[in-house]
């Protein structure tokens, strides 16, 4: 190869008092600044692209449930899978939503069918009280039937124990020597217990060594609100009724 040859390819340039050689390969500052320049403003247009991924809180419904009307409240928790938290509280008039057993005597909001119930007289099996007519039933409740029979009632305020007064003694009064359960856990417990007793239970808490006697009523299971349910609570009441 000539020197001429060997100059011209290598592409010489003069630095100072030397010639210095040119190196293709070495890329220009101003080139790799822009390179990055636009890497960057790719990056951020890419994060701001995303979907917020933060969650909104789940709303909160207050619920109060009487006790006979436990059992669909284990399925008003079902429904709300991720639609909203339930609290549950005490006064029903301050609940989102109230399931209650029977109609109410006065209603000041609305009130939606989610369910119906059987209401029953029973006993204990090792008592002497067979299958009873409606006149046997005010009779033993009234204490005029077999006096070795200990009844049980509830509080008069109760949803049950309205149901019962209504369609069962029609307005009499029973027994003072009646004794009183707190609630249908109470009543069952003490039925169970007591081999010559009687008292009042909603079919879905009859369990254990009871037999029923008396049919009192099939009455709706209601969800009561104070306005008309929107949004959550709405659905809510939806589910149920399904």
């Amino acid at each position: 190869m000539s020197l001429r040859a060997f100059f011209a390819k290598q592409s010489p340039e003069l630095r100072g008092d030397c010639f210095v050689t040119k190196n293709k390969s070495v890329p220009r500052k101003d080139i790799i600044l822009k390179d990055i320049f636009l890497f960057l403003i790719s990056t951020l247009f890419i994060v701001s692209c995303n979907p917020s991924t933060v969650q909104s809180p789940l709303q909160v419904v207050s619920v109060h449930s009487t006790f006979a009307a436990e059992p669909w409240l284990t399925d008003l928790y079902a429904c709300t899978d991720s639609l909203a938290t339930l609290v549950r509280v005490d006064d029903p008039t301050s609940a989102d939503i109230a399931l209650q057993i029977g109609e109410p005597e006065f209603l000041s909001g609305f009130a939606y069918q989610i369910g119906e119930e059987e209401i029953l007289v029973v006993t204990n099996r090792q008592s002497p009280i067979q299958n009873l007519d409606k006149d046997g039933v005010q009779a033993l409740f009234m204490g005029l039937g077999d006096p070795s029979v200990q009844v049980w009632v509830y509080a008069s305020d109760a949803d049950v124990q309205k149901v019962f007064d209504q369609f069962a003694m029609e307005g009499r009064s029973v027994a003072s020597s009646a004794l009183l359960a707190a609630n249908p856990q109470q009543m069952l417990e003490s039925l169970n217990g007591e081999s010559n007793s009687a008292g009042i239970l909603s079919r879905h808490w009859v369990a254990g060594d009871l037999r029923d006697v008396y049919s009192v009523a099939t009455v709706p299971v209601l969800a009561l609100t104070n306005s008309e349910p929107v949004g959550v609570v709405n659905q809510l009441i939806g589910c149920l009724q399904k």
